[in-house]
């Protein structure tokens, strides 16, 4: 069949990647795409966001599946657009309703919905612009640090977490009044700090059913160490060596169950991933975020994990089979190096040129800010290259990445060179 995938960055590439292995799929279309997705798909010129230019394509096509990968179409309800529209009901959208999308479109829902549910969290309140004093008074009965989470989408980057009461009570002013994220944070969450080790558990649903994915950790900060800024992420470790037996059951039974039943109780259709983002606090998992999508770079290393047929995996969630499914994991680590922009995520330069890509051996490079010009393939992001291998542990897959990176160039080119590090 004809398979549209929305989006353009590491994750999209690892997504079709994959999809095009499978005997299902005829033809892949990616919206926009970039210069990976473009060597192995065929890219189309369309904002993910442009639903009526998404319908004319997929008509146009004969479409007969869209996998949607980044979040602000699924925010904005791409699924209920094909829902409600006649000439399309009867195309799949993998992803949640607009409802569902709102457990990272919305902060304080996604709060509201866990403490519903029971399912374990940091205790919160939120604040908007009118109730700041009392915002500044609340974190007055907190511990330090400080965690200010801005309320909507900020592409990653709403988070702080601040060490000193004063500079808190400021940067809580700064997101209400001054809206430093813009609208995102017209409302702020305050939440209490966690102390632990933080780890990714990814789960498909079908809205009934779910299959458990390969668990990843992601590496946010752009310095080593784990310092400076929050970025979209810098690498990525799967399995994570430290999820054993007895905390995976503690996940699935106090977070992923009740998380699906808590859709099926309050209503909500949900088609998609859940992407559950965790600390490990002294052995007891407890839930940070929801996102309603894959993260990236964790695609990228929990996807080509998967021995299944992805497509087929993608029709069991469309049919409501996934409960018959059979999920086959590679059992081998998979790790991921990010090769960002100099700058990042501050201000950087784009269209710089890349070489030495086609002397990669053993690894796997999936494209996450990049396009073509004039016949070179050009950086066209923050985050513009992602390198993947596996090996028979973390650190043999870390190993061959970084051999690989090695020999990549681009003007300004920075990665961190102590992902996995910390697992040793």
């Amino acid at each position: 069949m004809t398979i549209l995938l929305l989006g353009s960055g590491g994750r999209e590439h690892a997504f079709a990647w994959k999809m095009i292995q499978s005997p299902l799929c005829e033809k892949l279309f990616v919206a926009p795409g970039n210069a990976g997705t473009a060597a192995i798909a065929t890219n189309v010129a369309m904002s993910p966001t442009d639903f009526d230019a998404v319908k004319a394509f997929v008509l146009q096509e004969n479409v007969k599946m869209v996998v949607v990968g980044p979040e602000d179409p699924l925010v904005k309800g791409i699924y209920d657009y094909f829902k409600n529209d006649q000439s399309l009901q009867h195309i799949p959208v993998i992803g949640p309703s607009k409802l569902g999308a709102q457990l990272e479109g919305s902060k304080e829902f996604a709060k509201e919905f866990l403490i519903k549910h029971n399912i374990p969290t940091a205790a919160y309140d939120s604040f908007t612009a009118e109730t700041v004093e009392k915002g500044c008074e609340f974190l007055e009965t907190l511990q330090p640090p400080y965690v200010l989470k801005a309320d909507g989408l900020a592409a990653g980057k709403g988070v702080l977490i601040i060490q000193d009461l004063e500079e808190a009570k400021t940067e809580l002013r700064n997101m209400l009044v001054h809206e430093k994220f813009g609208t995102a944070s017209s409302k702020v969450v305050i939440e209490e700090f966690l102390d632990g080790i933080e780890l990714s558990c990814f789960v498909l649903t079908d809205g009934k059913s779910y299959k458990i994915l390969p668990t990843a950790k992601d590496y946010k900060r752009i310095g080593e160490g784990d310092t400076g800024l929050n970025t979209g992420g810098m690498g990525a470790v799967s399995p994570v060596p430290y999820v054993d037996a007895v905390l995976m059951e503690k996940i699935e039974s106090r977070i992923v169950k009740p998380t699906i039943e808590g859709f099926q109780n309050d209503g909500i259709e949900y088609k998609g991933f859940v992407f559950i983002g965790l600390i490990n606090v002294k052995g007891e998992p407890i839930v940070i975020e929801y996102n309603v999508r894959m993260g990236d770079p964790e695609t990228e290393v929990v996807i080509p994990r998967l021995e299944s047929d992805l497509v087929a995996l993608f029709l069991a969630v469309a049919n409501e089979k996934l409960d018959s499914f059979e999920l086959k994991v590679d059992p081998r680590s998979a790790t991921t190096i990010m090769v960002v922009s100099g700058g990042y995520p501050e201000d950087f330069e784009k269209g710089k040129v890349i070489t030495g890509l086609e002397t990669i051996t053993d690894s796997i490079v999936f494209h996450a800010g990049t396009k073509l010009d004039n016949g070179n393939i050009v950086s066209n992001g923050g985050r513009v290259l992602t390198v993947t291998s596996y090996g028979d542990d973390f650190q043999q897959a870390i190993k061959k990445s970084y051999q690989n990176i090695d020999k990549l160039s681009f003007d300004k080119m920075y990665f961190r060179k102590d992902i996995g590090n910390d697992l040793n």
